[in-house]
């Protein structure tokens, strides 16, 4: 199947190629753009990806819509509601690293464009927003920082290193995307001489004496990338401030973070000229993501400075399940602030894998529940990785939508990247989440209205079972059926 996959790359992106255009820019405020009033449907347009078949992102027949009548309870429905929308769409994306630039710089030149269409074109899935990491995180060939160790003035500071490999991907994904582009970068730890534990590895905290140093670097990180004319729309204050990690990590307590955001980082970037510039907290798990929430956003000076926040999906090494409804408590909480994905990937790399379906419907889970919780913007780990899941400093190796085999300049895409275009390929920025339920727990769906009025419904089928099942929005419907273990993106 790996094989087939990739030769059918090149003909389906000409094959879903939508030149669905976004005029405004995603740097405006997620929530600024009135959505056309919804008229009722006619055709829906239906695209598949689904399990042991040919089908990726496939477009099938329109259907057309008909009166909608009562449902009986032996139907399956999903009900769309057109008069009830919520939060603004910021974008979908994934993360250039270290460690997806050192696999880029290995591809040939057609293998590196293709790789840049299949992720931010028409063509491909369009992905609007990237994250990198300020200086190094555990997926790259070691710890580096931007200063000599010991440098409190910062006056070494240089992003050479990211010059090399990074940023030149960065810009040409970035070219690709153009005025759509949400870029922004997280920290994985401070340099080792502002640590209580003289590491950049296994946690420690940043000691106090280096706060306001430790904001000016993210200011001199920022004013660096905009040199190379590549726009930061935000930060994050650090990655997994709750976890000591083998490799590059820092814990904050939500007290720390809380000051640290009010009285070093928020002002620094306001002596800047930064203060349009988006910072989001947390960036951890949805466990403890409430009390964090609670914390920061109580305190007026510490949350006049705060976007929103943003969350991984970790919290299921517990062997629990994933807590929608922490996001949601949040969203009805503190409803000015945005919640944003941050992180997930697939642990564990294992090459025999690349189709394993279940890596591909976790995703679609996450990103349902996520969004239909209040999320605005969802990005994915790395964008690339290599035949080993790396690199990676520490073998903390994980699955990627996209790997490369470098040893044969080959192209793997795993279903996931289908299942994330399902989403990103056809949700435009600035669109509005649209009411949407199902009446059985076999199926899931959300769906967005586009700014131009144009309505995306997204719905999974996890089972082994094909479903029938209605759409019925607002007083149309149109009876169809998904097939087992399937994504179907549905457009009217």
């Amino acid at each position: 199947m790996k094989c087939s996959l990739v030769c059918l790359i090149t003909p389906l992106l000409s094959l879903l190629s939508c030149n669905y255009s976004v005029e405004n820019s995603a740097t405006a405020s997620v929530d600024s753009l009135a959505v056309s009033p919804q008229k009722s449907p006619v055709i829906a347009r239906v695209y598949n990806t689904a399990e042991n078949t040919n089908l990726r992102l496939t477009e099938g027949s329109s259907l057309t819509f008909q009166p909608a009548t009562q449902p009986l309870e032996t139907e399956i429905a999903v009900f769309v509601n057109p008069e009830k929308t919520f939060q603004s769409y910021l974008g979908i994306g994934g993360a250039i690293t270290d460690a997806s630039a050192e696999v880029f710089s290995k591809l040939s030149e057609d293998k590196q464009q293709e790789l840049l269409n299949a992720y931010f074109s028409d063509a491909g899935i369009n992905y609007n927003i990237i994250r990198t990491s300020i200086h190094s995180s555990d997926f790259g060939l070691g710890s580096h920082t931007y200063i000599e160790e010991g440098d409190k003035s910062l006056a070494s500071f240089s992003i050479a290193k990211d010059k090399e490999k990074r940023i030149p991907m960065i810009k040409r994904a970035a070219s690709i995307i153009e005025d759509d582009l949400v870029f922004y970068a997280s920290p994985w730890s401070p340099p080792a001489f502002m640590k209580t534990n003289n590491h950049m590895l296994r946690g420690g905290s940043l000691l106090p004496e280096y706060r306001q140093t430790w904001a000016n670097y993210f200011v001199k990180f920022i004013e660096a990338y905009e040199a190379e004319g590549i726009p930061v729309w935000g930060v994050t204050i650090q990655n997994e401030p709750m976890a000591t990690q083998r490799w590059e990590s820092c814990i904050y307590s939500a007290e720390e973070e809380r000051d640290f955001l009010k009285n070093n980082l928020g002002p620094a970037f306001e002596r800047a000229g930064f203060g349009d510039k988006n910072i989001v907290v947390w960036d951890h798990n949805r466990d403890l993501i409430s009390h964090r929430a609670n914390t920061i956003f109580n305190d007026p000076e510490a949350a006049q400075y705060a976007w929103g926040i943003g969350f991984h999906w970790y919290e299921t090494w517990t062997g629990g399940e994933a807590k929608y409804d922490n996001l949601k408590n949040i969203n009805e909480s503190y409803p000015t602030k945005n919640l944003l994905f941050t992180e997930g990937c697939q642990e564990g790399f294992d090459a025999n894998h690349y189709e394993r379906w279940s890596n591909a419907e976790r995703y679609g889970n996450s990103m349902i529940n996520d969004f239909n919780s209040g999320t605005v913007g969802w990005t994915d780990w790395n964008i690339l990785l290599n035949e080993n899941g790396g690199p990676n400093h520490v073998q903390n190796f994980c699955f990627a939508p996209i790997h490369a085999n470098t040893q044969s300049n080959e192209l793997i895409y795993t279903p996931t990247y289908y299942y994330i275009g399902h989403f990103s390929k056809f949700i435009e920025p600035h669109a509005k989440r649209v009411s949407t339920t199902v009446s059985r727990s076999t199926l899931e769906s959300t769906s967005f209205r586009n700014p131009e009025g144009q309505t995306v419904t997204v719905v999974m089928n996890k089972t082994d079972e094909r479903i029938a099942y209605k759409l019925i929005v607002g007083s149309v419907e149109i009876p169809t059926q998904i097939a087992p273990h399937a994504m179907q993106t549905l457009l009217y």
